[in-house]
């Protein structure tokens, strides 16, 4: 017989150990199987198991998971795009945060995934990328961004894979645009 899997996701994960705790120290000895289960489904916010199963079937839990993706701020990304030249290159570095952290995501998208690359090489790259000539400033901000993790010596450079902000498409295809031209 094949088991369905059930899936459980929970919001916040502080609440539901405390709930499960108390009602842990409340139940009398170890509680069996489907006792442990029960008092899983119900530290989530659920009636029982069963009801957890039902929910899991319809993927009412699954769906809420998803999050939508929130809308590309257009202004940020038009902005963005004027510290970039014709060929895409970083003519100068913005002086507001939240635009060299979107100048940096472009960087991020550029630096293949799974590699691991020595200080000399990242520092190539990233020299190739701008035209202002402080690719220590770039790194180093990479790396205090969390895009770019290096090992303790800095001998050692990867690319910190995680989700973009939304702007970034908009960027990057607003770059290949003019590119294009």
């Amino acid at each position: 017989m094949t088991r369905t899997a059930v899936p459980l996701r929970v919001d916040d994960l502080s609440p539901f150990a405390k709930t499960l705790r108390q009602a842990l120290t409340q139940h009398e000895g170890v509680p069996s199987h489907v006792e442990l289960l029960n008092l899983i489904a119900k530290a989530a916010g659920f009636s029982n198991y069963q009801h957890l199963r039902a929910d899991a079937g319809t993927a009412g839990r699954l769906e809420a998971a998803v999050a939508p993706t929130p809308p590309a701020d257009l202004r940020q990304v038009e902005k963005a795009a004027r510290y970039f030249d014709d060929r895409g290159v970083l003519m100068s570095w913005p002086a507001r945060f939240n635009l060299q952290t979107l100048c940096q995501w472009v960087f991020w998208s550029r630096i293949p995934p799974d590699m691991a690359f020595s200080e000399r090489e990242i520092s190539d790259l990233i020299r190739d990328w701008h035209d202002f000539g402080d690719h220590a400033l770039i790194r180093r901000a990479m790396v205090d961004a969390r895009m770019l993790e290096r090992t303790v010596d800095g001998r050692e450079y990867r690319r910190i894979e995680q989700a973009p902000p939304p702007e970034l498409k908009s960027l990057l295809a607003h770059l290949a645009a003019r590119v294009t031209k």
